[in-house]
């Protein structure tokens, strides 16, 4: 399994509950350009419309942009491919109070690309210093074990 792209801020903004794992529909340019590592999901939510899933806001540039077609929007919404099952629960879920749906990584899996997507639960300004205090003690203490 090759990964492609990770969102790193994500794991620091938001609680992840759960993780799931979803197709992408691509135009065969976005592939060959994904698999190059020119993908941004900085930024980037997934939604459910008309019960589809679309990740919203992920970026990627044209593989060779002198060969792009005139009317390539490199910020398109793109359908995620998912079981109705899954995705009735995770309209259930979404539709409760405090719960989003955030893109953890792009990677490929036996030849087709995938999206590792989370149910979040954003984390409160409080949290967050918790947690960078917390990496600056262990960052001390393995600092000062290093150095006996």
């Amino acid at each position: 399994m090759q990964v492609y792209s990770e969102n790193k801020k994500a794991h620091f903004e938001y609680e992840i509950i759960e993780k799931y794992e979803a197709g992408l529909v691509l135009q065969g340019q976005e592939v060959k350009s994904i698999k190059t590592g020119h993908i941004n999901l900085s930024g980037s939510y997934v939604v459910i419309r008309n019960n589809e899933l679309y990740l919203i806001g992920a970026k990627i540039p044209p593989y060779q942009p002198k060969n792009t077609p005139a009317d390539y929007n490199p910020e398109q919404n793109r359908k995620l491919l998912l079981n109705k099952k899954e995705i009735n629960y995770l309209m259930g879920k979404v539709n409760e109070r405090g719960f989003s749906l955030i893109p953890l990584k792009i990677y490929e899996q036996n030849g087709r690309i995938k999206l590792e997507f989370g149910l979040a639960k954003g984390k409160k300004k409080f949290d967050k210093k918790e947690k960078i205090k917390k990496r600056d003690v262990e960052r001390d203490i393995n600092r000062e074990l290093s150095n006996r």
